[in-house]
């Protein structure tokens, strides 16, 4: 525990049941009872020394093209492509509240410019490894009530701008997608995977429900089924896996990805603009209605499992988990 090794034995009192994150933190440091401080800290060291070890060093990527400064993104526009790359590659590009809302302006933006397709991918080794769990730490004044009613009416307005959005949409799947970044994936139009790349919703795990519209959109993809296997029990998919029950276009080899998936989307951008939007949107429309309501109801469910004693339990031991490693 990082606080053992910086003040020594737990003197402080139990904090609340509803403050789990540093119940989880309390507990952890709790349970290390006497191990000196010094051979604490070393522990602490340690762990942050194999933690940064296991992490490729990861390069954040610099864009080409005309750009738009983000603090979490790199957005740029080029053969009439424009390309939002998630660019947190040391945190495996884990979603942040800032970077929700910078998705959601990025999309806003790229749905309205000149680019004929609009291209969503991850700098570094990962796709997205899904919501930042941090987000779940910071508790405003309003409690943990506030703080699931804010995050609902974000990742409503977050899934709706994919709903909405009027251009090709062109998942490149450079690694492991997590959580919210695979649930969205049956409202992309085309999804390009590198042989690398794994499909995980471990929403159970944690005492959640699916979001991204997939509890109506995976079952009509894969089936029952296989949809089952994965919202329900966690199945991780491999590329080729999620190649077969559709949720992903087509896999490449991990040596030839990028340079044939460009080369792919630059024919893409070629085409004329104004039909690719239109037939699209002749596709979506018949959707549109039953989607908005999807998102609305699933959204209402997460809210209220936010909230249950079940999924604090659920990330309570995540935390506790990540603290004794």
């Amino acid at each position: 525990s990082s606080r053992y090794a910086t003040q020594g034995p737990c003197n402080t009192s139990k904090p609340s049941m509803l403050d789990f994150v540093n119940k989880a933190k309390w507990d952890a440091w709790k349970s290390l009872g006497s191990v000196s401080q010094e051979e604490a800290r070393q522990q602490y060291v340690d762990l942050i020394s194999s933690l940064v070890g296991t992490e490729a060093p990861a390069v954040a990527a610099q864009p080409t093209g005309s750009t738009k400064g983000f603090q979490t993104l790199l957005v740029s526009t080029e053969d009439n492509i424009t390309t939002i790359r998630l660019n947190r590659p040391e945190k495996k590009n884990a979603i942040t509240v800032e970077m929700y809302n910078e998705l959601i302006e990025a999309l806003d933006l790229a749905g309205k410019d000149d680019s004929v397709i609009t291209v969503i991918t991850g700098s570094g080794d990962y796709y997205c490894s899904g919501n930042d769990l941090n987000n779940f730490t910071k508790i405003p004044e309003g409690g943990v009530e506030k703080l699931a009613k804010e995050s609902g009416e974000l990742l409503r307005r977050y899934v709706k701008v994919y709903i909405d959005f009027p251009k090709p949409l062109i998942g490149v799947i450079n690694g492991p997608a997590v959580g919210v970044s695979v649930t969205l994936l049956g409202l992309f139009d085309v999804v390009y995977a590198t042989e690398k790349a794994t499909f995980h919703t471990p929403f159970s795990q944690l005492g959640q429900s699916p979001e991204g519209c997939s509890s109506y959109l995976f079952p009509k993809i894969m089936g029952a089924a296989k949809a089952s296997e994965m919202l329900l029990f966690n199945k991780k998919l491999t590329a080729a896996q999620a190649c077969e029950v559709g949720l992903v276009t087509e896999v490449f080899p991990e040596s030839s990805f990028q340079s044939e998936v460009w080369t792919r989307l630059k024919a893409y951008a070629k085409l004329p603009r104004n039909s690719l939007a239109l037939s699209k949107q002749l596709i979506r429309v018949v959707e549109k209605e039953k989607l908005h309501a999807v998102n609305d109801a699933e959204v209402e469910r997460l809210v209220e499992r936010w909230l249950s004693d079940e999924c604090m339990q659920a990330i309570m031991s995540f935390f506790q988990a990540k603290s004794k490693l």
